[in-house]
């Protein structure tokens, strides 16, 4: 868990002021399972990356909680700590416009250069790993990556789905303590792999993460995204290595109470209570009565538009479902050949980001 004077640091480093150390109410239960961090998935980054792994502390600070476009507070009024005191039809609204403006260029924090790994894989950006027991012999683990932007791409020279924050997850299904499937998040859905048919360094699988729009795949190379007619691919290479455990944050998830507590054994102190927020972790999408505004850069074309709000948090990603796949119904199918791309990632809409 990032510490307050490394948090200073990082906020200095992308221009903002560092707030007081907050004083958490704290409750804690175990620490994570061993298996956890032997097991977490060595994910790349593409080469050519520009929107990287974000603090989600440094997003609060540079976002002010709207509603209908209306301000509820000043930008870096919301913290961890008061987070879940807000209602979910809040949208976090970046500080400034997204938009790529040669003028004004793109904020720092958007981009989040920051985050980008070392040499050792270690990222300034921590992780997010949530361990999440199913019963008494089988538990998930969640790690989720954050951005705070996602590059949508281009249909025919044309930019869409661009959206402030950006949440993507890997899940690893572990029985009695072994791993058995990967689940890897794409978009608006995602793909299932035994574990055994994945490739890995050491005990770890590696996955790839798509330039600009963050899906996860298990392969590298041109992936087929989650849109009709496949005319947006996505592109994974061995770019950046980052690996989570180096830096990350740590808590369980209760299916039952649909309630986190934070992991204990890790540096520092922070509550849980954030994750439980249902809200937005962008800006709400502009209205179509924007079009060609200046200000924003809004288009729609049909019901595509270039840009869209920004995503629910972890708590929406279904911690608590039965299958290995997301969307938790009949249709998961877990692949048994690593070059498979499950039905589902292929007929899914894109109204909803991960």
């Amino acid at each position: 868990m990032v510490s307050v004077s490394r948090l200073a640091r990082l906020l200095a480093l992308v221009g903002v002021s560092a707030a007081a150390p907050r004083a958490a109410t704290l409750h804690k239960r175990d620490a994570l399972p061993d298996y956890a961090l032997r097991y977490a998935p060595l994910s790349y980054l593409h080469s050519n990356e520009s929107w990287f792994l974000s603090d989600v502390e440094v997003h609060l600070a540079n976002v002010q909680p709207e509603v209908n476009f209306s301000a509820l507070g000043p930008v870096g009024s919301v913290t961890l700590d008061n987070l879940a005191s807000y209602a979910s039809n809040v949208y976090l609204t970046a500080a400034g416009s997204p938009i790529l403006n040669p003028e004004n260029g793109t904020p720092g924090w958007l981009q989040s250069r920051y985050g980008i790994p070392d040499a050792s894989g270690r990222s300034a950006a921590p992780g997010l790993i949530i361990a999440a027991e199913k019963d008494s012999s089988t538990t998930d683990v969640f790690y989720f990556y954050f951005y705070s932007y996602n590059y949508g791409g281009k249909v025919l020279d044309i930019n869409f789905d661009d959206h402030v924050g950006d949440w993507e997850h890997v899940m690893i299904r572990f029985v009695n303590g072994s791993p058995y499937a990967v689940y890897v998040s794409q978009h608006s859905a995602g793909s299932a792999y035994y574990w055994d048919v994945v490739s890995f360094r050491g005990d770890r699988p590696i996955t790839y993460v798509g330039r600009g729009g963050h899906a996860n795949y298990v392969t590298a190379g041109t992936q087929e995204y989650t849109i009709a007619l496949g005319l947006i691919k996505d592109s994974t290479d061995a770019g950046y290595l980052w690996d989570m455990t180096l830096n990350y944050r740590g808590y369980w998830y209760d299916v039952a109470s649909n309630t986190f507590s934070a992991a204990s054994g890790l540096e520092g102190e922070g509550g849980a209570s954030w994750l439980s927020w249902g809200g937005m972790w962008g800006d709400q999408k502009y209205p179509d009565d924007f079009l060609h505004d200046i200000q924003t850069g809004q288009y729609c074309i049909s019901s595509e538009c270039h840009y869209v709000s920004g995503p629910t948090g972890p708590v929406a990603k279904n911690l608590g479902r039965k299958t290995v796949c997301q969307n938790d119904n009949d249709d998961c199918t877990i692949f048994n050949d690593i070059n498979e791309i499950t039905h589902q990632s292929k007929k899914k809409a894109r109204d909803v980001h991960e």
